[in-house]
């Protein structure tokens, strides 16, 4: 497994209330990146994952999931763009596991004191991201379904604080229930 991936997987997981700049860092950052990459490479960006539910405590990054056409394209045409930017470059599996497939690009930025404030998903429409708008529109419309969330969440930060993989790991069954009941 790459090296800087496992240390990306070991920094720490510390879950902060909501706040209400996660949106607009998240239309900041879209169109940020719709400005320094070919018009034609990027698809659809949605905001995903915790900070894009209000009033839902999360670690403090902006999760992005971003539709291009073709993974393989990745390599030359974003890694060059972004790399230069200052944000890291990860081709990882989709789940997680290091032989799971299929494989995506997957960016971290971080703010100039070092701390991640976003990451890049980019798949393909077929990718199994997507569904997770389901989850996220779920959870909107049942608020107390997304507080057991939460503290779901609170409790995995605590038992895994600097394993992002385990913390992960631990939300995938509330996560798959959820997803079944959202159909």
């Amino acid at each position: 497994m790459d090296p800087k991936l496992i240390a990306a997987n070991s920094e720490c997981v510390a879950i902060h209330e909501n706040a209400p700049t996660w949106p607009h860092s998240f239309r900041r950052e879209r169109e940020f990146l719709r400005s320094v990459l070919p018009p034609k490479f990027t698809k659809r960006i949605e905001h995903f994952g915790s900070t894009a539910l209000p009033n839902l405590a999360s670690k403090p990054i902006v999760d992005m999931l971003m539709e291009i056409d073709d993974v393989s394209t990745v390599t030359e045409t974003a890694v060059p763009v972004l790399t230069e930017l200052g944000y890291e470059y990860f081709w990882r599996t989709t789940f997680g596991s290091i032989d799971g497939e299929p494989h995506y690009a997957w960016f971290i930025k971080h703010n100039e004191h070092g701390d991640r404030t976003h990451h890049i998903h980019m798949v393909e429409s077929t990718f199994p991201h997507w569904d997770r708008l389901g989850f996220r529109d779920y959870l909107i419309d049942h608020p107390e379904i997304a507080e057991q969330y939460r503290q779901l969440k609170r409790e995995l930060a605590k038992v895994h604080p600097h394993d992002r993989t385990a913390y992960t790991a631990g939300k995938s069954d509330f996560i798959a229930n959820i997803m079944r009941a959202a159909g």
